[in-house]
């Protein structure tokens, strides 16, 4: 019973460990995307929260996994 709960202890902090870092893959993504759309200065008739908000989405299509049963797919 002892190792088991030690197991489920290690799984469980390396399932963090994956979800902080791929948060932080996000994030940066989004950082280099909005960032670039700043520097290329493109007029838009949307507001800029709304170009964060795309900018955003687009970073979480391309960092975050796709999970499906047995197998990972990076989208």
């Amino acid at each position: 019973m002892q190792h088991q709960n030690v197991m489920k202890a290690a799984i469980e902090t390396q399932e963090l460990a994956r979800r902080n870092n791929e948060a932080e893959a996000v994030w940066r993504l989004y950082e280099r995307k909005r960032e670039l759309r700043r520097l290329l200065g493109a007029d838009s008739p949307l507001p800029e929260s709304v170009l964060d908000d795309l900018d955003w989405q687009a970073a979480e299509r391309e960092g975050r996994e796709t999970r499906a049963i047995g197998f990972c797919y990076n989208t």
